[in-house]
């Protein structure tokens, strides 16, 4: 069993690495090098950022991973209306922080009385947003992967129809479930492990995950041309710098990082960040993924004790709620 460390470092690590890239998305990788250098770095040195830099506000990606958790560990496993209910009335009552357009739809199927089977955005709609709300699958499933690989998939449905979504979410799942062990990267089997996963969704994303070993050779700003466009048709244009909210770039992205820099939780929220884009997101699945290696030990304290949302469940009340998935796991 992950030691709780782990556990809390996964969620808080998530929504730090959030709460990060939140005043920066969307801005091109210069002014996001410049951020990280003048800004970020120095905070994680020690320094307590000014309330108008960064108030520690997660976005959506942790709030539906947050609401995902808890309804894990109040069900006692994945019980798909009463998340589809939380994430319909997250967004009814105008809670939810960077609604990603998908996402906003399947919501309003929802809220309207859609099934949770039916109200999710069918293909080509392959954003992130099932991906990056995954990391609690791979926490409460670490140790049964074929329910971990069904549960990613189910806990996508609901927004996202797509295969490629499917794909995205067991990566991030199977990911923090592999991290989540402690024992030290191998990242020629950590990629090759995860991309078997895949498969059955979507084999072409599985086979970009198997060519992780050789990008994590490259330099960020070399690698960035290798994984900025995957899975892209000729010709398309994303609109964004960096990495955009198509999953299949930004899981990539998310995996490179953490492989990059296993052993630094800095470094490798760095890497997110620093590319541009759509990185708030690519920060918080990264930030899952090193918190659920290094622990919450591994991220700055007085960091991690900023997060919030609209100044609630913070740092307490997400360190519990990991406690409590020990606890249910540990029963289950």
């Amino acid at each position: 069993m992950p030691r709780i460390e782990r556990l809390t470092g996964c969620l808080i690590g998530q929504c730090l690495g959030d709460a990060l890239g939140f005043p920066i998305e969307g801005w091109d990788g210069d002014a996001c090098r410049e951020f990280v250098d003048t800004k970020i770095s120095k905070w994680f040195q020690g320094k307590v950022p000014p309330v108008n830099d960064w108030n520690g506000q997660y976005t959506d990606d942790s709030q539906l991973a947050r609401e995902l958790l808890e309804s894990l560990v109040e069900q006692g496993g994945f019980a798909p209306k009463d998340y589809a209910g939380r994430i319909a009335r997250i967004f009814r009552e105008n809670k939810i922080v960077g609604r990603g357009l998908a996402c906003d739809d399947a919501a309003r199927r929802l809220i309207e009385g859609v099934g949770w089977r039916e109200a999710g955005c069918d293909p080509p709609a392959a954003g992130n947003g099932t991906a990056m709300r995954a990391a609690p699958v791979g926490m409460f499933y670490y140790d049964d992967p074929a329910k971990m690989i069904q549960i990613a998939h189910e806990q996508g449905w609901i927004t996202h129809h797509d295969p490629r979504c499917s794909a995205g979410s067991v990566a991030i799942a199977g990911g923090t479930a592999l991290a989540l062990t402690g024992e030290k990267i191998d990242t020629d089997e950590y990629a090759k492990q995860v991309a078997a996963w895949m498969d059955d969704y979507h084999k072409t994303f599985a086979d970009y995950v198997r060519k992780l070993p050789e990008w994590v050779e490259l330099s960020p700003s070399e690698a960035v041309t290798e994984i900025a466009h995957a899975g892209e048709k000729p010709g398309y244009v994303s609109g964004w710098p960096g990495i955009s909210p198509y999953v299949i770039p930004s899981v990539l992205w998310s995996l490179y990082a953490f492989l990059k820099y296993p052993d630094s939780y800095f470094d490798a929220i760095a890497v997110a960040l620093a590319v541009g884009g759509d990185v708030d997101t690519t920060a918080a699945m990264t930030g899952a993924l090193s918190g659920a290696y290094l622990g919450i030990d591994g991220m700055p304290r007085h960091l991690a004790e900023m997060v919030n949302d609209d100044e609630e469940w913070g740092y307490r009340e997400l360190a519990r709620l990991a406690e409590k998935c020990r606890e249910i796991t540990n029963q289950v």
